[in-house]
């Protein structure tokens, strides 16, 4: 498979367990990667919510910062301020541009005050490395791990009890708080994802990744799971209103904008981005990121307008069907002048047709993350 340049797409090291399951496959961030599965995507959106489901995430970039100081170095670069987690802990920041823009959101895990290992999103890792190198003192390096280490998700109700039983050496995941992580063995366990729902993460070293995936899927059978797609990672996501950059956050789109404004460490005396972030958050956005609740027939995509009374105030960046709610939801971007509110109701112009929809503040449905 190739990009419409004609560029190759890079391949999982599960690529072929994929094909033999009949996964339907797609361009993701320059990766080949399963959309979904025979049995489709709102089955194993379910399986998420209501068992467990199985995912391969290796398009994610894989970032080791290292050398004296590297973990001060990395907070004086991204939003979110390190200092408030310790070693051993996982935290979710941005990376910004001077004017404020998001080039990415990434988790980054602090492994010691010498050592952070970023995990970027697959189209911008490299534009990640690119700027931490470019401002790395001297002594620390930015090592590019994409292609060494895969990642796996297990997420749902019963992931713990998965990877208890298939991965020798995980005891005591259950008593493993919110993004915090261990070792078992060579594979690093993150209490990390982007579904909403309590699950975990694991960074496998990619040639031992095809057994780790055959020991998950045959633990998943016997507890409901199944192994899901990024068609259902999108509408797990949605419903949460986590952003996916490309839609919810860009060079365009800054924190304060995208209600992200909880993952900047706002006292932290430097991060890319700083000043102008401070000044926007004083003044306040120009927009801000709001829900849509359908209430009318019809699945609102990204791309398109949101009207009040005949009014442009808007545009839809995220949108798709929710399996859970079972109706049209989506993330738009709301002109702060239009004094759109909660529970207003807007239109949503779906390819000429009207329809209506409520706002809402995110997420959803109820988190279950911790």
């Amino acid at each position: 498979m190739s990009t419409t340049d004609g560029t190759d797409l890079l391949t999982s090291p599960l690529h072929d367990r994929h094909t033999a399951l009949g996964a339907t496959m797609g361009a993701f961030g320059g990766w080949s990667m399963p959309l979904s599965y025979p049995g489709g995507t709102v089955a194993e959106h379910m399986s998420v919510r209501e068992a467990v489901g199985i995912f391969d995430v290796s398009h994610l970039g894989k970032l080791s910062v290292t050398g004296p100081g590297a973990a001060d170095f990395v907070n004086a670069c991204l939003t979110a301020d390190l200092g408030r987690i310790g070693p051993g802990q996982a935290q979710y920041t941005l990376c910004c541009t001077e004017s404020g823009g998001v080039v990415d959101d990434l988790i980054v895990y602090l492994i010691g005050p010498d050592e952070v290992l970023a995990v970027p999103n697959a189209a911008n890792a490299a534009e990640v490395a690119d700027r931490l190198r470019a401002a790395a003192p001297a002594g620390v390096t930015v090592t590019d791990r994409h292609r060494e280490l895969a990642v796996l998700a297990a997420q749902g109700p019963r992931s713990t009890e998965l990877l208890g039983a298939a991965l020798p050496g995980a005891d005591g995941l259950a008593q493993l708080d919110y993004m915090a992580f261990t070792d078992a063995g060579e594979i690093r366990v993150c209490r990390t994802g982007y579904t909403g729902e309590h699950g975990y993460e694991l960074l496998v070293p990619a040639a031992d990744a095809p057994a780790v995936w055959d020991a998950l899927l045959a633990a998943a059978a016997g507890l409901g799971g199944r192994p899901a797609g990024l068609g259902a990672r999108d509408t797990l996501r949605t419903e949460m209103g986590y952003p996916l950059h490309g839609q919810d956050l860009l060079p365009e789109i800054s924190p304060v904008q995208a209600g992200s404004g909880w993952a900047v460490g706002w006292s932290k005396p430097a991060f890319w981005g700083r000043a102008a972030l401070l000044a926007e958050k004083e003044t306040g956005p120009a927009r801000r990121l709001l829900g849509l609740r359908a209430t009318g027939r019809g699945v609102p995509r990204p791309g398109m307008d949101v009207l009040r009374d005949g009014e442009n105030v808007g545009v839809t960046t995220s949108g798709t069907f929710s399996p859970t709610l079972r109706c049209g939801i989506a993330l738009a971007l709301i002109d702060t002048a239009a004094g759109v509110g909660l529970d207003d109701t807007v239109t949503v112009d779906v390819r000429g047709r009207s329809l209506d929809a409520t706002v809402v503040r995110p997420p959803f449905v109820p988190s279950r993350v911790r």
